[in-house]
């Protein structure tokens, strides 16, 4: 072919126009190059240049696109050095998900199945490397097994974890117990740190089939029950963004102490409207501010939420480190906010009599709790009060108390408030949105930063108050989006899948319940069989059945509605100050006003990245409880509680503690003298001689044996008798007269 013919070959590209309007000097896209290997057979690098008439100055680019593929595993090379397209290689891309015990999973990119790695493959990468493997049948209890053939990324260069030395060897074992490898570190790189020390290891020589990993010391975080070690250990093992940059202090500098009065135009003037914030106590940053009239015809709620997207401009360092974090995260006694404090605390909280801006969701209502219309607007509010849930509720429930008195002048505008709550419920319960009963705790600390004691969060009115007013402004800025066909993120929670559903029905049906719906269930059918089995004694085993048939809520530009809530479309609105969707709803709605359109890249990889960030804000808190949880519970071994299974898995019991509201395990070689066998479909352990079952919602009396601080693990034993204790005495007893007929 000649170089003429080379150069035709090339304008055939149908993506060239596109790669035209990206680059000055445009080149073969990566479409046309995987066509290209498609049609032919596996190639070098040289002579792919060749066919696609590559001229000498853009070699460098386009050897950057091909590294690029590689990277991404559209294209392999084999040990030939030839470039093959690998769907022709039946390989298989994925992420590496290790497991403590030493082998893993592969996590295909393509939603097929996962595929089993056993040890000897995991010694070639670690958990959350992204890896191209080939199946290779399968193992002894049947999985598809796989060999890694490449790792394509890896994902971990630093890592916290704990250093140990075993005789004159260094190496950090690490706290995510998913990478099981431990990382050696050599004399000269361990940083003067001491065995049992916390450290960070920076990841010098990746795994492979013949060596482990080797890292070097970069950071002594302390010891290992220094106080607050078990946060700065979440928010190093979860990558938590905790430290904001220079460039983001510098910006903080340029803000204005107040709100300016140039700030002002263009918004509705509504600081004469006795708006307040109602947050728990210990809430610092105040998103959200309520206000309710009432006449005979119905109700007018004021939302008045945090104007943040005044003050974080799109692709400005304040937006680049929001999307980053996506969320604030919210440890015991420890913050780690999405915005800066000038902002989250600061500029944008409704902190009581200043001034602040806001965009406000006015919505009415008819006497019934039926929406009639809404409007949104930017606003001028000034709040007349900080209160708390304490508060409110101690104010409804008796207009005499102390602290009714205190607020005379607010009381009647709570009563509105409360009102429309009450109307609203009914309309809630019309609609038909589950409610699972869950306890939500609270711990309290000593001086020294440890436990003294945990409760539950007692749930009132005014909690519930605040909520119905939150789902409605949530609702309207769903709807108003909609309505005017702008993008957006909204938060879906999608119908159980039909594999789950038909294990729920399997499961319902064994105890004599029924749930509606057939093959399409509603939410209504959800909370129908709730309220049927609310009195029964196995009514927390029957509502985890029905929780865990449910998938997770999420971020997503594809609206598919809020199975839960029941709505047929939700998004978040409410709390830019510490979620990133909501300031990008913001956005959007301040667009359609400006009759414009906010286009913030690409709305799915948003939705991603935004569902990631929560997922990983979860897990780390989740983490930090777990230990806090440990450490209050060291000094208790031997103790007995009672408590109710929460969990049955193959290995056994997991027990939630009634009095403290800890949980631990009872493994299942500590059960009374049996082989027993897990039922999945029953949720239950079942005893093979004896029939003894353990199910979730059985209450137990254990006892605590042990509790591993490094793996935050707790292990009970059931209380029984003990065996050997000598048999009370009975007393006589007396016989009675035969009763007369």
């Amino acid at each position: 072919m000649s170089i003429k013919e080379h150069r035709k070959l090339r304008k055939q590209d149908p993506y060239l126009d596109r790669e035209k309007t990206r680059y000055a000097h445009p080149l073969p896209s990566r479409e046309f190059i995987l066509q290209i290997l498609k049609n032919g057979i596996p190639t070098t690098e040289q002579h792919l240049q060749k066919l696609l008439g590559i001229k000498r100055h853009e070699q460098d680019a386009f050897a950057r696109r091909l590294t690029a593929m590689l990277r991404e595993g559209q294209i392999f090379k084999n040990r030939k050095g030839d470039l093959c397209v690998m769907e022709k290689l039946d390989l298989i891309k994925g992420t590496v998900q290790g497991h403590a015990d030493g082998y893993g999973f592969l996590i295909p990119d393509n939603d097929c199945a996962d595929l089993f790695l056993p040890a000897k493959e995991m010694h070639k990468a670690l958990h959350g490397d992204h890896v191209l493997v080939r199946e290779a049948g399968f193992d002894r209890r049947g999985r598809r097994e796989a060999v890694i053939v490449e790792v394509l990324e890896r994902v971990n260069h630093q890592l916290v974890g704990r250093l140990h030395l075993d005789h004159g060897i260094m190496y950090v074992v690490a706290e995510n117990k998913r990478i099981s490898q431990d990382i050696l570190i050599p004399g000269d790189c361990s940083f003067n740190a001491s065995a049992g020390q916390v450290v960070m290891v920076e990841i010098i020589q990746q795994p492979n089939k013949h060596a482990q990993p080797i890292g070097r010391i970069v950071e002594i975080l302390g010891d290992y029950v220094d106080p607050g070690m078990e946060i700065e250990i979440a928010l190093r093992k979860h990558d938590l963004p905790y430290t904001f940059s220079a460039e983001i202090e510098t910006l903080s500098a340029t803000l204005p102490a107040r709100v300016l009065r140039k700030n002002h135009s263009e918004r509705r003037d509504l600081r004469h409207l006795p708006l307040v914030t109602i947050d728990g106590e210990t809430a610092r940053d105040f998103d959200d501010a309520v206000y309710c009239e009432c006449d005979d015809d119905g109700f007018t709620l004021y939302v008045a939420i945090a104007d943040v997207s005044q003050y974080v401009h799109p692709g400005d360092a304040f937006d680049q480190e929001a999307l980053n974090r996506g969320n604030s995260v919210y440890f015991p006694m420890r913050v780690i906010p999405m915005l800066p404090e000038v902002l989250s605390n600061g500029l944008c909280s409704l902190n009581p009599k200043c001034n602040r801006l806001c965009m406000v969701c006015e919505i009415r209502f008819d006497a019934h709790g039926e929406r009639q219309h809404y409007t949104f607007y930017p606003a001028l509010m000034r709040s007349h009060a900080r209160l708390t849930y304490t508060q409110v509720a101690a104010m409804l429930a008796d207009a005499n108390s102390k602290e009714a008195k205190r607020h005379t002048n607010l009381l009647p505008d709570l009563k509105n408030l409360y009102a429309l709550f009450k109307v609203l419920l009914k309309v809630r319960k019309k609609r038909g949105a589950i409610d699972f009963e869950t306890t939500e705790t609270q711990m309290f600390f000593n001086e020294q930063g440890k436990i003294e004691k945990i409760e539950p969060i007692q749930r009132n009115d005014a909690h519930r108050l605040i909520e119905e007013c939150m789902l409605a402004a949530n609702v309207c800025a769903a709807d108003f989006l909609l309505k005017h066909g702008h993008p957006a993120l909204f938060r879906i929670h999608e119908r159980p899948a039909a594999d789950k559903l038909e294990a729920l029905r399997h499961f319902l049906k064994e105890v004599g319940i029924q749930l509606g719906g057939k093959l399409k269930p509603k939410a209504s059918d959800y909370a129908k069989t709730l309220s049927k089995i609310k009195n029964r004694p196995d009514r927390h085993l029957l509502q985890t059945v029905m929780l865990r048939s449910l998938p997770q809520a999420q971020y997503s530009p594809d609206n598919c509605g809020h199975f839960g809530l029941a709505y047929d479309a939700y998004t978040h609105f409410t709390s830019p100050i510490r979620r990133y969707p909501d300031l990008l709803t913001h956005r959007a709605i301040k667009a359609v006003l400006r009759k414009e359109q906010y286009m913030p890249g690409d709305w799915h990889e948003l939705g991603g990245h935004c569902s990631q960030t929560e997922r990983r804000a979860d897990e780390a808190t989740r983490d930090v409880e777990t230990w806090l949880k440990c450490f209050f519970m060291q000094d208790k071994i031997g103790e007995c509680f009672d408590g109710i299974i929460s969990s049955v898995t193959g290995f056994g019991l997991f027990v939630a503690l009634e009095a403290v509201y800890v949980e631990g395990l009872i493994h299942i070689s500590e059960l009374p003298s049996d082989y027993f066998h897990f039922d999945a479909t029953r949720h239950c352990l079942l005893g093979e001689r004896t029939g003894k079952q353990f199910r979730i919602g059985d209450r137990l009396s254990v006892k605590l044996v042990r509790v591993d601080l490094e793996t935050s693990k707790i292990d009970f034993i059931l209380n029984e008798p003990e065996k050997n204790a000598p048999p009370k005495k009975s007393k006589p007893v007396k016989k009675s007269k035969p009763k007369k007929r």
